[in-house]
């Protein structure tokens, strides 16, 4: 899908907007943990990607009545808004603002709608500079929603069951969960996060050990030759601070056709780590 926009997203250009950006989606994150029924792998934390941006998806906080409540963090307009399924409204602008004046603003006005989430809003650090570029913004969103259409091409192509496609607040990345349907010898059947066999395919904006944006693969638990196996260039194992394929964004982006380079590392290293852990 040679359509597809893969813009230049070197971390070095617009850290204090991914900073904010990342702050501002922990409180979609901690609203919709503390508004939704707990699943494995803390997808219940998670968001999914929308046409303008980031969403919590539509919450039902109010069983008798079937009140709904979708929170989004608009990357196209720069706006946090919500929405209720009454039709209440609330908005405000991406500036840069600390996250704590986002989650107070929100959480005060979900209190007036009767929306009661618990969250500690004293978790929002003040870390955001007030150096927000919202075309920064935006170009990310257009590479994250690339990235997440070739996950979706992905994940149809993958057999036996997986995750959705999800940005995890906390570490602010995109992932996707495949399980072999085996289960892990030792670990307690119950356990829903780490009983089964798993790779996960995800995407960064960077990171203390990885200072750019980048994609990777990783497995577990670790099958001792998966590094063995070839990667298309310039992907390559990783072995330092974590254990798994990595291919750098800016490779990706400057590749003749970045969906195709994705895909190819995606398919080498699942396909290494399906046969050792289906052996």
């Amino acid at each position: 899908m040679s359509d597809l926009s893969f813009p230049p997203l070197s971390l070095a250009d617009w850290q204090p907007t991914r900073d904010a950006v990342h702050a501002y989606a922990r409180i979609l994150g901690k609203v919709r943990q503390s508004l939704t029924p707990p699943q494995a792998h803390r997808w219940h934390t998670s968001l999914s990607v929308a046409p303008e941006g980031l969403t919590t998806g539509e919450m039902i906080v109010d069983e008798e009545t079937e009140e709904t409540l979708e929170i989004k963090l608009d990357l196209v307009t720069q706006r946090m808004t919500a929405v209720t399924g009454q039709g209440r409204r609330w908005a405000m602008p991406l500036s840069g603002q600390p996250a704590r004046l986002l989650a107070d603003s929100l959480i005060l006005t979900l209190m007036e709608w009767d929306i009661y989430p618990e969250v500690d809003r004293s978790t929002f650090a003040d870390e955001s500079t007030g150096k927000y570029d919202g075309a920064a913004a935006q170009g990310y969103f257009q590479a994250l929603s690339s990235v997440h259409t070739v996950w979706q091409l992905w994940k149809r192509e993958l057999t036996g069951r997986t995750g959705p496609v999800r940005l995890r607040p906390h570490h602010f990345d995109l992932s996707l969960l495949w399980f072999s349907g085996n289960l892990v010898p030792g670990v307690d059947a119950g356990d829903e996060d780490q009983a089964e066999e798993q790779m996960a395919f995800g995407f960064s904006t960077g990171d203390e050990a990885i200072p750019d944006p980048y994609f990777y693969i990783t497995a577990y638990p670790w099958p001792e030759d998966l590094a063995k196996a070839a990667l298309p260039a310039p992907a390559r194992w990783h072995t330092e601070s974590w254990k798994g394929a990595l291919l750098l964004y800016a490779d990706v982006a400057a590749a003749p056709d970045p969906t195709a380079l994705l895909l190819a590392c995606l398919r080498a290293a699942h396909g290494a780590g399906e046969a050792l852990m289906l052996e």
